[in-house]
């Protein structure tokens, strides 16, 4: 077997494993990486960029939030069922975290809200070509695997870890297979796991969360995100946690292949029904796609449908948005009919159109005197200017009465999962009697547990955030554990 010795061995280089890396070999360790894909960055790729507060760019933009009132937000939110030492610990860190990456030849756009009533806290990848959106991000993890390698980290890809080696209580290395099959040991002074979670795990998800992917779960599955660092990590001793989905809401199949515009067009707050016919939210807040996401996961069949008549079309089409999309910056919806049909044709089966309420409640399989009567009661709302039930804003009331009708059918998705490893706010792995288990830390996804049974969406940028600041936390402690 072939054999090599190091200080640092991280599991993985997405943005929490480039993080965990760079602060490792920063503070003086010969630090690996070994990730098993073909790329570094994984789900990060993906992404746009991280939470900061009292960063530079806020500062200057006169964003006044501030680290307590965060922290304050943060925990009031979770109803404090969370570490609070790890949240502020990733809080406090988060705005150097900004300047480092900065540092690395980053550029951030100016720092961005998600949806009204959020704070100020994403700050936007700007990427080497063309405005930010999705997969911003790209850009950063191309600079911190340059960083990496800067700073003569070992990059080995296409190398997966299979288990860690645990000699007298202490984790003293790993097992690895190089891309010729064949298997390594790798001696490390300390190991870090950042492997993304289980969301491409049906097993795992299904046994830990209780969701089908592809039936009641219509989630972002990241290739190699199946859950090899949790189960390692058991193996090994560590405590396990509560693990959930970061819930989002999202169309039947996820709709990756919509057209922007038209996707948003389905996203805005329409009236929306569970397949009974019955509202059961306000809609007004469906910009926050988590709490929209917790509402459908309740109602039958885990699923929710948003309504809207040809007039509602029509304003989309010429007045535009009543919620501007960050991510796709797109205020108005053009040739809707040309991109329902482009839709359809393609395969999706979450789209509908009727000539009436009747023939759209069978398409949809709504109940029809449900759907009917809730629309009756809505439209009066609209008039009144007031919804009685939810209070919805009246700037979103408009009646459901004009022909043609349109639906769209939406399950509870997730970006990924969360949890499985039990740390401390120094990053580190602990056993089932809530030891440290010398030699052993975990950062990113694994261990976030910081959120309760909600994403904290009111402080965009979270996940990315505490991947990328955990990562750094976990890579200082272990270069400095390895000096002990």
């Amino acid at each position: 077997m072939k054999t090599k010795e190091i200080d640092v061995a991280v599991i993985a280089g997405g943005a929490s494993g480039l993080a965990a890396a760079i602060s490792a070999a920063e503070g003086g360790g010969k630090t690996a990486i070994f990730e098993k894909g073909a790329t570094t960055g994984g789900a990060a790729n993906m992404g746009m960029g991280p939470l900061g507060v009292e960063s530079r760019l806020q500062r200057i933009k006169q964003h006044s939030l501030t680290k307590d009132e965060a922290f304050d937000i943060f925990m009031n939110y979770t109803h404090w069922r969370v570490d609070a030492r790890l949240v502020r610990a990733y809080i406090d860190k988060s705005a150097d975290t900004i300047d480092w990456l900065e540092k690395m030849g980053v550029v951030f756009a100016e720092p961005a809200s998600y949806f009204p009533g959020a704070q100020y806290t994403w700050h936007i990848v700007k990427p080497e070509g063309g405005e930010p959106g999705p997969m911003a991000a790209g850009t950063m993890i191309k600079k911190m695997t340059e960083r990496a390698k800067q700073l003569g980290v070992e990059i080995n890809l296409q190398t997966p870890v299979k288990k860690l080696i645990k000699q007298n209580n202490k984790i003293t290395g790993l097992l690895a297979e190089d891309r010729s099959g064949d298997e390594i040991q790798i001696r490390a002074k300390a190991v870090i796991i950042a492997t993304g979670g289980f969301g491409d795990n049906p097993e795992m998800v299904k046994k830990y969360t209780g969701y089908e992917l592809g039936k009641d779960m219509h989630s972002f599955r990241i290739p190699g995100c199946n859950g090899d660092g949790v189960r390692m990590a058991w193996e090994a001793g560590a405590m396990s946690t509560e693990m959930h989905m970061e819930l989002i809401h999202m169309i039947e199949g996820g709709g990756m292949t919509l057209a922007p515009d038209f996707s948003e067009s389905l996203r805005q707050p329409h009236l929306i029904v569970n397949v009974l016919g019955e509202r059961f939210m306000n809609e007004g807040l469906t910009g926050n796609s988590t709490y929209t996401g917790n509402a459908i996961s309740i109602q039958k069949d885990k699923c929710a449908f948003a309504i809207f008549d040809e007039a509602n079309k029509k304003y989309m089409e010429e007045t535009g948005f009543d919620v501007i999309s960050v991510v796709f910056n797109t205020t108005k919806v053009t040739d809707f009919d040309k991109k329902f049909k482009a839709a359809v044709e393609s395969g999706c089966k979450a789209i509908f159109a009727a000539e009436s309420i009747e023939e759209l409640a069978k398409k949809t399989g709504i109940t029809p005197k449900g759907l009917q009567d809730t629309i009756d009661e809505y439209n009066k709302f609209c008039a009144n200017g007031k919804d009685e039930h939810f209070n919805k804003d009246r700037r979103y009331l408009r009646p459901v009465k004009t022909p043609k009708f349109y639906a769209a059918k939406f399950y509870p998705g997730a970006y990924g999962s969360l949890g499985g490893i039990k740390i401390n706010y120094k990053a580190e792995v602990l056993n089932k009697s809530w030891e440290v288990m010398p030699g052993l830390y975990a950062s990113g996804v694994d261990v976030c547990t910081i959120y309760g049974d909600s994403y904290v969406f009111v402080l965009p940028g979270n996940t990315m955030g505490f991947s990328i600041n955990s990562g750094r936390i976990a890579g200082e402690n272990a270069s400095k554990y390895i000096k002990l």
